[in-house]
């Protein structure tokens, strides 16, 4: 299974345009699927593209910066190529540069929808913007709250993936990553997705479960490098635990809307996100951390918190293009590798990373 044959077609199903919306990241999907309407994650449609470098290239001619963080340029590109006539962008809670991004979209004719996760964390603030954007789609709340417990039916079959990934080791790292991204827009087709992912756990369950391998949490946002899971498995290690796509699947059981995003961590503080990754790290029994930043990201400055936070061996890895692994950042993995093992063998754990 190849993120090809499965996201690049998620903006594609069919609808008519003004009833695809482009999102910048995860928002509260209930809304846009009880507007009548689908959400197209512009990441995933990016990163599956079959030449994003090229959407890439497009935005920079467009006059985007060499120093802009490529996720911002080819959501920029896939928006123009795909025709998508509305975006909401999350203007806190993410990407510091989504405002301009918008503004540029603005500037193309593209209808842009605000919306953002207030770092108040307050119940009644992030109830405002969610009860905002319902009346600005068109969602009644009774339809909202049907939907929850619809995409929740489908949420937790991918809960059962990752359950099998770590408990079971029958599910390969790429696969683990993949049900649990998708899940910030179900594909566009919640209950197709559903269904695929039902067809998956059918073939995962009669798998042999996996030999001895490392046990690897990956943190930080999704990667922009196709191979890196693949190369991770080939190599003697599993990752048990993504930490951001876990949190697209909303891995909890809330009663409403509001409570459910205000558990999802990735809006907030890193404060938030390291007791997260501290609980999975312990239950999931991980033996290090690959914590992935992309070039250009704020977020990067996180990764000195992490290293002094978590008591486990992390790598830092950043990437700036899509594409396949350079070989520079395959070495730092197999020696990243060969040190977690050794200390694995050697039952010696404790706070030590490599930049």
């Amino acid at each position: 299974m190849k993120a090809e044959d499965s996201k690049a077609s998620a903006s594609r199903r069919g609808r008519p345009l003004r009833d695809r919306i482009g999102i910048t990241t995860t928002v509260p999907i209930e809304v846009i699927y009880a507007a009548g309407m689908a959400p197209v994650d512009l990441n995933n449609a990016f990163v599956s593209d079959g030449n994003p470098v090229k959407l890439v290239q497009q935005a920079e001619r467009a006059g985007y910066p060499i120093t802009c963080c490529a996720w911002v340029k080819g959501i920029y590109s896939v928006v123009k190529r795909e025709g998508i006539e509305r975006v909401i962008g999350v203007t806190e809670g993410d990407c510091s540069d989504t405002k301009a991004l918008l503004e540029t979209l603005r500037m193309e004719g593209v209808e842009v929808i605000p919306f953002a996760y207030p770092q108040s964390r307050q119940r009644e603030a992030l109830g405002r913007e969610i009860d905002g954007l319902a009346a600005i789609l068109g969602a009644k709340p009774q339809d909202v709250a049907r939907m929850k417990e619809r995409l929740d039916g489908v949420r937790a079959k991918v809960h059962e993936v990752d359950r099998l990934a770590w408990q079971e080791g029958k599910v390969s790292s790429f696969e683990g990553h993949y049900f649990q991204v998708c899940c910030s827009d179900m594909n566009g087709a919640p209950e197709d997705f559903g269904k695929e992912v039902e067809e998956f756990l059918d073939k995962a369950r009669q798998r042999e479960p996996e030999g001895d391998c490392l046990r690897l949490g990956f943190v930080g946002v999704p990667p922009i490098l196709a191979d890196l899971h693949d190369f991770l498995d080939e190599n003697g290690a599993r990752v048990v635990y993504h930490e951001i796509q876990r949190q697209f699947s909303m891995p909890f059981d809330t009663g409403d809307i509001v409570e459910q995003y205000l558990r999802y961590t990735y809006p907030y503080d890193i404060w938030g996100r390291l007791a997260d990754i501290r609980e999975q790290a312990a239950l999931r029994r991980l033996d290090g951390l690959i914590h992935y930043v992309q070039a250009f990201c704020f977020r990067a400055i996180h990764d000195m918190i992490l290293h002094r936070e978590v008591e486990l061996p992390v790598l830092t890895l950043e990437a700036d293009y899509p594409g396949r692994m350079e070989a520079s950042q395959k070495v730092r993995v197999e020696a990243f590798l060969d040190m977690v093992g050794a200390r694995k063998r050697k039952g010696n754990h404790g706070l030590h990373g490599l930049h």
